[in-house]
């Protein structure tokens, strides 16, 4: 056995007896890789465990995140903090071993990783913001920024969707830091994937433009000479296709479905300890051992190297260090809020009637010059998403330096490699499109909600407004559903000036993403005081109100915010008290104290119209039983957008109607 061996094999005894106390969890895959950790982790990976958030560390990234076992072995070996009592609390409720890697929950892990696929297309956007900061920050040889992304993927990753647009981008852009290593096994749950995936996958990358190899996946040394091979590529990404058994070492589910997704068994671990000559008990791993595996020291001295280097680079540019440092903290610009409330109370000073697609193209204009942070995109519809603006410099193959993606049409890759890009650190990323295609982004949405990173999403043509592109093209639907999505901010802004509002709480927000829906068509702008304007922050407001307590209450975001201020205008003509509620952002209103809350609706008025453009379900909370909503609960039509607003009664007539019938 060689030395290599007996180190793997500390992985698989780990994973093997987590799994087994748990009684639950993937023990195949952890068993199966266990070489190609070795290899990397012990070989390549740059990290320093007493600092899991060093910026010039290499990121490693789990995307078969079933195989969880896996890291929190080689984050316990290594010297990170996570205890052996944390292994054998695998799983279980509060711990730091969850049942797939989760961002936050344990130091080491870069991104939470579950739904297969979704861990390759953030390290393409780990691999795209380290080149990014790279040709920004490095000059003279001071290559601040100089580390690799490396990736463990396996069957069912590259059977999901998300990887051909992942992998394909990656290539086209000649990212040549991005090292994959696949764990080609053959085996998923439903058996032999060759009866279901057939792909020639050497071919496959190669037609991506990606360096390939094929390697046995158990040889410490051929993986150490691919790996090594990779790093010398400086023009593609790599892929390694490492052939290996899943549950490598069990003598009766080696190579087996039985080993994927179920505990071994009290009686199979035993005989697989000996056919692997493990011979200590569960979860003990000798000090010789653990020597060997610990990155405590050499982490610590790579560290140190890299703030000597750095100390050199600040001494000689100090602005540009400085800017570093407030990049990757993820800290603002200490006069951004401030700036920003003047020019939105600017903008209430100078009315104008436009799309807010437009008005948010401008709110780029005015936070692009401001935060070069800020780095933008779209699925290939930058003309009509409005998302570049005048600070935007485009990213080109082979030339990683600028601050806007051209993602083309992969919009489930664009949201999910932000995501990477925003876990790197020194970006704020947003991407846009059409908000019918959030549909296609929705997990990569999810995923950044639940790992409560600040990733911007930009979704426009928000409502039937599209028009004469029909059904297909128009949103009933997404703006509630993305409601849904906890920890997601939802802003639908009904002019320019609710439009900066939203930007600023989306740029200055940190717990979590937020997505902004706009317009297509103009928008009248309302008038407002500067308390008014303040108050869009508060993400629902009285936009205007009446003497005393109210007779009725609308409530409209978006387009439908103009209609309802018309119709209370024609109530109130009729002798009827009649508020306005502007409701750009339900998320955060219902975050505001029950105080705020029950003086913009009191709850003794209970004669209640929401009104917007699509799906009705998530209004009933703020109209009540009692209440109505004039809304869209079924499929447009193709027509110019007038003509589709009248027709499924979007008119001030029949707010007005509506709002009748509740006296």
């Amino acid at each position: 056995m060689s030395q290599y061996q007996q180190l793997a094999n500390a992985i698989r005894a780990l994973s093997m007896d987590g799994v087994q106390k748990a009684n639950s969890g993937h023990p195949g895959a952890p068993l199966g890789m266990a070489d190609m950790a070795e290899a990397l982790w012990r070989g390549f990976l740059h990290h320093n465990p007493k600092n899991p958030h060093w910026a010039n560390r290499d990121r490693f990234v789990l995307s078969n995140g079933h195989a969880s076992m896996l890291i929190y072995s080689l984050l316990h070996l290594t010297g990170y903090d996570l205890s052996i009592e944390d292994l054998k609390n695998f799983r279980q409720l509060g711990s730091k071993t969850p049942g797939h890697p989760e961002y936050g929950d344990v130091p080491g892990v870069e991104t939470t990783t579950g739904p297969l696929g979704q861990g390759l297309a953030n390290a393409v956007g780990f691999a795209m913001a380290e080149q990014m900061l790279a040709s920004e920050f490095n000059r003279d040889g001071m290559n601040i920024v100089d580390h690799y992304t490396y990736v463990f993927m396996g069957d069912g990753c590259l059977m999901e969707g998300i990887s051909h647009e992942a992998c394909s981008f990656a290539g086209t852009l000649g990212l040549g830091k991005l090292i994959a290593l696949y764990d080609s096994n053959g085996i998923s749950i439903d058996g032999e994937v060759k009866n279901w995936f057939a792909d020639d996958t050497a071919k496959r990358f190669e037609s991506y433009h990606w360096h390939v190899q094929e390697v046995d996946g158990h040889d410490g040394e051929a993986l150490r000479k691919a790996i090594k091979a990779a790093q010398d590529e400086k023009s593609r990404p790599s892929i390694i296709i490492c052939h290996t058994k899943i549950g490598k070492g069990s003598p009766n589910k080696e190579g087996k479905e039985s080993s994927h997704g179920a505990p071994l068994g009290v009686d199979e671990i035993a005989l697989t300890r000996k056919a692997i000559g493990w011979e200590y008990e569960p979860f003990f791993i000798p000090e010789e051992i653990y020597a060997q595996w610990s990155a405590v020291e050499s982490g610590a001295k790579l560290e140190q190297e890299w703030n000597a280097l750095f100390d050199q680079y600040q001494a000689k540019y100090p602005e540009l260090a400085s800017e570093f440092k407030r990049r990757m903290s993820g800290e603002l610009p200490c006069d951004l809020a401030a700036k920003a409330a003047a020019w939105a109370k600017d903008l209430q000073a100078n009315p104008v009637s436009i799309a807010t697609r437009k008005a948010g193209q401008n709110a780029l204009d005015f936070f692009g010059a401001l935060l070069p942070e800020l780095a933008g995109g779209s699925a290939d519809l930058a003309p009509s998403n409005l998302t570049m603006n005048k600070a935007s410099k485009s990213l080109l193959p082979h030339a990683i330096h600028g601050n806007y993606v051209h993602w083309g049409v992969r919009e489930f890759l664009m949201c999910a490699a932000m995501n990477g890009m925003m876990l790197h650190g020194g970006f704020r990323p947003y991407g846009g499109t059409f908000l019918i295609f959030s549909e296609y982004a929705r997990n990569a949405i999810r995923m950044s909600a639940l790992m409560k990173i600040p990733t911007l999403f930009v979704f426009t043509h928000d409502s039937i407004g599209v028009g004469e592109d029909g059904p297909t093209h128009e949103p009933i639907e997404q703006t509630p559903s993305l409601r849904l999505v906890p920890n997601l901010d939802t802003w639908r802004p009904c002019d320019q000036v609710e439009t900066a509002v939203a930007w600023t709480h989306m740029i200055e927000r940190k717990c979590g993403p937020s997505d902004v829906v706009l317009s297509r068509q103009n928008l009248e702008q309302m008038p407002r005081t500067d308390e008014q304007v303040a108050a869009i922050a508060k993400g629902g407001y009285i936009l205007k109100d009446c003497e005393g307590t109210p007779d009725l209450i609308y409530i409209a975001t978006g387009s439908e915010v103009a209609l309802a201020f018309h119709a209370a205008e024609q109530l109130a003509s009729e002798g009827k008290k009649v508020r306005v509620v502007s409701m750009p952002c339900c998320e955060v209103f219902d975050r505001q104290c029950p105080e705020y809350k029950e003086q913009v609706l009191p709850s003794a008025v209970r004669a209640r119209v929401a009104i917007e453009a699509g799906a009705t379900t998530t209004w009933y909370k703020y109209v009540g039983l009692d209440g109505k909503v004039l809304g869209l609960d079924h499929y447009g039509a193709s027509a110019p957008a007038g003509e589709l607003f009248k027709k499924y009664g979007f008119t001030v007539e029949n707010a007005v109607a509506v709002a009748k019938s509740l006296f």
